[in-house]
């Protein structure tokens, strides 16, 4: 007996696979079907346009990053945490590397399809909403709302842009990982220096 639901996420990976070596533009049910061996009548049972297949497959990216997130055991500290957080979202292996390959390839079309556009947005706001809780966690409390904002968009802006160039054009895992650390701890730690330095101006 098939299973539902691993059948599905078969032919998502079937799409993945198809988008990674061939393009968006060659996810057709027929090239999906072929990809994962299967007759273009058992596909349409599971999902009746390419519209819908192409909109799980978008989904399951976001989906098992936030299956990775849950299952992480954070440490006490916010910095490590935060690191270890944000680090799921960047392509520092062969799994990341495809959920983020097809992610790209995902969001250049939800320019001109709607319903993905909508699923690019939601999954934004997530990761925006995840960087504005890091910001609160990693700066002092005393820290205007707007400054937080402020931060939490350039760190946004950071792990989205590091997310792009590592499909674009890969960089090492190490290198990208250092480059996270140095901005998380440049956050932690540069407004206590920025303030000590305002306080000794003063006196």
């Amino acid at each position: 007996m098939v299973d539902p639901d691993e059948r599905r996420q078969e032919l998502a990976q079937a799409v993945w696979r198809v988008v990674r070596r061939d393009g968006l533009e060659q996810a057709s049910v027929r090239q999906v079907a072929r990809e994962a061996h299967v007759s273009m009548g058992s596909l349409r049972h599971y999902f009746g346009t390419q519209s819908e297949l192409l909109l799980f497959a978008m989904r399951l990216v976001i989906e098992r990053i936030e299956a990775r997130l849950t299952a992480l055991e954070r440490p006490d500290d916010p910095r490590h945490a935060a690191a270890q957080a944000l680090a799921e979202l960047l392509p520092l292996d062969e799994e990341r590397q495809a959920e983020n390959e097809v992610w790209l390839a995902f969001t250049a079309r939800a320019l001109v399809d709607p319903e993905l556009r909508a699923l690019r947005d939601e999954a934004y706001d997530q990761l925006r909403g995840a960087c504005r809780y890091w910001a609160g966690r990693l700066l002092p409390d005393q820290i205007p709302l707007a400054e937080i904002d402020i931060e939490a968009e350039r760190l946004f802006a950071l792990v989205d842009g590091l997310a792009v160039h590592g499909a674009m054009r890969p960089e090492p895992a190490e290198r990208l990982l250092a480059v996270l650390t140095h901005h998380l701890d440049e956050l932690a730690t540069g407004w206590r220096s920025r303030r000590a330095q305002v306080a000794g101006t003063l006196r």
